[in-house]
């Protein structure tokens, strides 16, 4: 029952994941990145410490409790995370929802889902169970259907010219948009080591009498702040460079207050993947808490596949291009279910 729990929350923090550029796209008259310095604040400011505040009783205590390293390590991968956001951000401006997240999240799936045991020197426990094994198997089919989707994307800019692109993505260029996604996707991958890092914040938070399932709420908190500096750094530099400080004070710009809106709606949902997925690692147990990534990057793909659809990124494809696209995200379905198996055992 505790794996099928996981499992929905996964599902739950995949659907915000692949849905916070939903409201982004719908800004009108602002820089990308004014944009994305509203929706860092709403993201990793003022969401995680709202959301640990009603869950961490004596929240300012559980910051501060556990040693300076690991509150380092934490926040420092959170650094390293929030540049992989950045180009995550970036990736889908110039790829798509679709193909920017399928190719992105490949890479984030493999590193974050498969370091972490290898590090711990845990790899080898999980090939002498069948429970093990299966989530492995698993873990393996979703990179597989992963790798599906992305090739998928790769069909569909053969299949449309360059006015087409342009028309389904604004800004589409496939050689930037690669490159950035294969950044994005490792560098993603650190917000996994982050949570692992920041293990120590969650055992005093529990022994401070935080429920189980909101243990990790202050972990995200020290991490996100961390992503929240670098993406802070970057979209300052970029307004600098750009001249683009005049996108909040410019009375010319036509419904500012339903821009900060929507930058700040997609900010709180790109958190909310957080908040769930923090809970449904809970759920999977410390064994094989290291497949909540590939599950959580696997609904991602699914979400924002089906929005990409529903976008119309994907009119004109071919029927080969749309049927390796629903081969790809069936087997990533089919992973999800065998990790589920897994886990239970």
């Amino acid at each position: 029952m505790g794996a099928l729990i996981g499992l929905l929350l996964h599902a739950i923090g995949g659907f915000a994941a692949g849905s916070f550029y939903i409201p982004f796209k719908l800004i009108k008259k602002w820089s990308w990145e004014t944009s994305w310095l509203v929706l860092g604040f709403a993201a990793w400011i003022f969401a995680p410490i709202i959301m640990a505040w009603f869950t961490v009783p004596n929240l300012i205590e559980v910051l501060g409790a556990s040693d300076s390293e690991t509150k380092f390590y934490t926040f420092f991968f959170g650094m390293l995370w929030g540049i992989g956001g950045l180009t995550f951000g970036l990736s889908m401006r110039y790829l798509g929802i679709g193909l920017g997240m399928a190719v992105a999240l490949g890479f984030t799936a493999a590193f974050g889902t498969l370091i972490p045991p290898l590090y711990n020197g845990t790899f080898s426990e999980l090939l002498q169970t069948k429970g093990g094994i299966l989530v492995l198997i698993g873990v393996i089919i979703s990179l597989i259907g992963i790798a599906i989707a992305g090739k998928a994307g790769i069909l569909k800019e053969k299949d449309l010219n360059a006015e087409e692109q342009k028309e389904a993505v604004a800004e589409f260029n496939l050689s930037k948009g690669m490159v950035i996604a294969v950044i994005s996707g490792i560098l993603s991958a650190c917000f996994a080591f982050g949570l692992t890092a920041g293990k120590p914040i969650a055992e005093e938070a529990l022994k401070l009498g935080v429920k189980d399932i909101f243990q990790n709420n202050p972990v995200i908190v020290w991490v996100l702040w961390g992503g929240f500096l670098t993406n802070f750094i970057w979209t300052i530099i970029l307004s600098i460079k750009n001249k683009t400080f005049s996108d909040f004070t410019d009375k010319n710009i036509p419904n500012k207050p339903k821009n900060y809106l929507l930058a700040i709606a997609g900010g709180v949902t790109w958190y909310f993947q957080f908040f769930f997925y923090g809970m449904g690692t809970t759920f999977l147990g410390e064994k094989y808490e290291f497949a909540s990534w590939t599950l959580h990057m696997a609904f991602i793909i699914i979400f924002s596949t089906l929005w990409g659809i529903y976008f119309k990124e994907w009119k004109g494809v071919s029927t080969k291009t749309m049927r390796t696209l629903w081969l790809g995200l069936a087997v990533i379905i089919f992973s999800t279910v065998l990790i589920g198996i897994g886990n239970s055992f």
